[in-house]
């Protein structure tokens, strides 16, 4: 059922939808907008999670490149906020659910924009496995002082992901303010921790400094010599950095989305950085001088807090560490269920109709949540024998977004000449080209990272399988859907623009409304 608000709506906001596009190609109204600047920003902050991040991926950095790794940190914030200013200035063009989808879809073709969805699906589906896997490895099991294994932790994953999907359909607000609690935690937490482990290295001698040019226990400098390590180790960032985008996402749901959006990602991106270089640095020296032992535990962050700071403390950030990581997870699957929803209402996947269904304006897309939740944990299923997975998680959760922004910035590049800047829009000016350039080169470089080395072998072939699932899927729409992949649905229509709690409903046609 089509569900809007019996008040008309605003103009300045950009439309969601129900299923396939009504008659004249339009879409209703469905979503809520409850999303402020706060709200945004910690949607951006809260998929990019340092915490989640860090505790995650600094084990696989001591692996690759030992201590010295985490300067590779700096770089991949660089090149990572030139990648945001290019998705700002599409996600204020375009502010609608399905970001890149939409974009594509209406600045080339909704062939590519279709590819563009199934590729951002496929990487979402994976990632948030991946993050709830850290969850259970690296905080909930040491946490709680259990014996980690590939299969018990397979288990608490795929619990974790369906108690994510029933918040996800439950309600939107609740699930919001999960997220903005466990964003201002994890800023407070991290910021108290560093300055309680730096405290300890510089007043207790808890500490090596020569750790931070130190390449630990590794044996072979790898490919390009001795710039192997330290290229390898930029999964810590490309991994850690990723997700902002969610914020353009959720555009529908946001107040002002075509100026809040891209200052959205921008910020949380910076204080990502920022906060997350001072605790690499600080961590690092903590581990003292048993390089070995650190890069040998499951869970090395752990490791290092408890040796500085003391089990007490340990254990009460692996606490905050929890909570991160699980709101980390809820935004993901938001993100992807917004996803499949906006394609769905567009009539491009199998379905639609059931997809595209939202039954509440507070809450999420029932059957789309359910699919994205159901897609991760048959890839649960998959790497649940595997004591290698959450290192193969990563590596496929990091080249799939690095093939996204580079295909979205080629986007950008070829279509940026027919446009016509509006009121309102997120523009660069005159360092609009040297960003679009900076945001190349960084992308070549990490895109040259993860496919050379024979180390993200895995991460390639899960990528080439989700082509191959793709293509299944394609020419299924083609075959039976192929109207929907040449119409491009309109704008120009009206949308909730605060939660709809006591009013009544009532079914409307696309048409009605308009001002």
């Amino acid at each position: 059922m089509t569900q809007s608000s019996t008040q008309p709506a605003p103009r300045d906001a950009v439309p969601a939808g129900p299923g396939a596009p009504a008659e004249d190609g339009a879409y209703t109204a469905q979503f809520a907008r409850t999303l402020g600047r706060f709200e945004s920003f910690a949607v951006a902050f809260s998929f990019i999670s340092i915490t989640t991040g860090l505790f995650t991926t600094f084990g696989t950095v001591l692996g690759y490149g030992g201590p010295a790794g985490i300067w590779t940190w700096p770089i991949a914030t660089a090149g990572t906020l030139l990648v945001a200013l290019v998705y700002g200035m599409l996600a204020s063009r375009i502010p609608l659910s399905g970001y890149s989808y939409q974009w594509a879809s209406r600045l080339a073709s909704p062939v590519l924009g279709w590819w563009f969805g199934w590729v951002s699906f496929t990487f979402l589906a994976i990632v948030v496995v991946a993050v709830d896997y850290g969850l259970a490895q690296v905080a909930l099991f040491p946490l709680f002082g259990l014996e980690y294994t590939a299969m018990k932790g397979a288990g608490v994953t795929a619990i974790v992901l369906l108690l994510q999907m029933a918040l996800i359909i439950w309600s939107t607000p609740i699930a919001t303010k999960i997220n903005n609690l466990a964003v201002a935690a994890e800023v407070v937490a991290m910021i108290g921790l560093t300055l309680l482990i730096a405290g300890a290295v510089i007043f207790f001698g808890k500490g090596e400094w020569g750790n931070l040019g130190s390449f630990g226990e590794i044996k072979s400098a790898g490919y390009f010599g001795f710039l192997g390590p330290f290229m390898l180790s930029a999964l810590l960032g490309a991994f850690t950095l990723v997700g902002w985008e969610s914020a353009a996402n959720l555009a529908e749901e946001t107040h002002n989305p075509k100026q809040v959006v891209p200052r959205a990602m921008i910020r949380a991106i910076l204080i990502s950085g920022v906060i997350g270089m001072l605790f690499l640095i600080v961590i690092t020296v903590g581990m003292g001088g048993d390089l070995a032992g650190v890069t040998a535990s499951s869970a090395p962050v752990a490791a290092v807090i408890e040796s500085t700071v003391g089990h007490f403390m340990a254990s009460a950030m692996l606490v905050v560490v929890s909570i991160a990581i699980f709101a980390c997870g809820l935004i993901i699957m938001t993100s992807n269920s917004r996803l499949v929803h906006s394609m769905a209402r567009d009539g491009r996947l199998p379905f639609s109709r059931a997809l595209s269904q939202v039954p509440r304006s507070t809450g999420g897309p029932t059957w789309a949540t359910v699919l994205c939740a159901l897609t991760s944990v048959g890839i649960v299923a998959i790497f649940s024998k595997s004591e290698t997975a959450l290192a193969d998680l990563l590596g496929a959760g990091t080249l799939m977004p690095a093939i996204l922004y580079a295909g979205t910035v080629l986007l950008y590049i070829f279509t940026r000449r027919g446009y016509t800047p509006s009121e309102g829009d997120f523009r660069l000016g005159k360092w609009e080209i040297p960003v679009v350039v900076g945001a190349v080169v960084w992308l070549v470089v990490e895109l040259s990272i993860f496919v050379i080395p024979s180390d993200f072998r895995a991460a390639q072939l899960y990528v080439l399988a989700t082509v191959a699932v793709g293509a299944v899927v394609f020419a299924v729409v083609w075959t039976t859907r192929r109207a929907q992949l040449t119409r491009v649905p309109d704008l120009e229509t009206p949308v909730l623009e605060t939660p709809v709690l006591e009013t009544p409903v009532m079914e409307t046609t696309a048409g009605e409304g308009k001002p």
